[in-house]
């Protein structure tokens, strides 16, 4: 569960009803107007359906739920998935993996390592392996636009909704006293559209676009450290390859190592040093 994005959600919504709560004079149903509402959600419904088939809305809640349940990708655990990868296979062979597939910690990984236990040539599995990186940012990407089309229809059409309203409300003319209430009858599908889509699907599409950078992230070191594998690397030399995608304080390079190599290398002593001899 993203807590973050519950958090951000909730914390939008109890600050805007406590705003609504302490305005001057303010009576809560002015901001409730089903027809507003109706021209906000229906007008934006049908121009989304114009943009996108049918097939492309079960995208649209599937990139909802990944919103509110994901998991990042721990680098510092794939890189000593691929370390301990590389050790087995200097020392056993390439074909000793074939045991360990069924136990990786992701498909990808599973599925690269596989085609490298297979002998596949290695820049045929970068191919190979990098179609699937970019076909599954394209599906990410066309999940997500939904979202943001969204986003970007919500409030022209609270646009719309004012227009209409102050349209109805200009003739009424001969009936001064209302309008006040036309007046915030216009201006309340401004509200509905500008909170749609700055609240929640422009807030979401940015969400969705952060997790995908890091899962193809996460695909990225996978793919190195598995061709570095099949090229007979140095388990060490993988480790420090592949700790660059890392943050700087957590691809020191003692951090992978042996419980006995984990102690960094002590380049300045701090004992004092001799005193010279004096010559005869």
């Amino acid at each position: 569960m993203d807590l973050s994005t519950l958090f951000g959600i909730i914390l939008g919504i109890v600050l805007l009803g406590l705003s609504v709560m302490t305005a001057q004079g303010s009576a809560y149903n002015v901001f409730v107007d089903g027809p507003s509402l109706l021209v906000v959600l229906g007008g934006t419904f049908a121009a989304v359906t114009i943009c996108f088939p049918w097939r492309s809305f079960g995208g649209f809640f599937r990139a909802l739920l990944q919103a509110f349940v994901n998991r990042s990708p721990h680098y510092a655990g794939i890189v000593r998935e691929l370390v301990a990868l590389a050790e087995i296979a200097r020392q056993d062979g390439l074909l000793a993996l074939e045991r360990r597939i069924s136990g990786l910690s992701h498909p990808f990984l599973a599925r690269a390592v596989m085609l490298a236990v297979d002998g596949t040539r290695p820049e045929l599995l970068e191919d190979v392996m990098r179609t699937e990186i970019e076909a599954r940012a394209l599906r990410e990407k066309n999940d997500r636009s939904l979202i943001e089309q969204i986003g970007r229809f919500a409030p022209a059409f609270g646009m719309i909704g004012t227009l209409v309203g102050l349209i109805v409300m200009l003739g009424n003319l001969e009936n001064p006293e209302s309008f006040a209430p036309g007046m915030a009858m216009a201006l309340i599908t401004t509200l509905y559209g500008a909170i749609i889509a700055n609240l929640f699907c422009l807030p979401f599409a940015e969400k969705l676009q952060f997790l995908s950078r890091q899962d193809r992230m996460g695909m990225e070191i996978m793919l190195r450290g598995v061709l570095a594998i099949q090229a007979g690397d140095n388990p060490r030399l993988i480790e420090q390859r592949l700790g660059s995608f890392l943050p700087e304080h957590e691809r020191r390079p003692w951090k992978f190592l042996s419980p006995a190599a984990k102690k960094p290398p002590e380049i300045f002593s701090m004992r004092p040093k001799p005193p010279l001899r004096k010559a005869a």
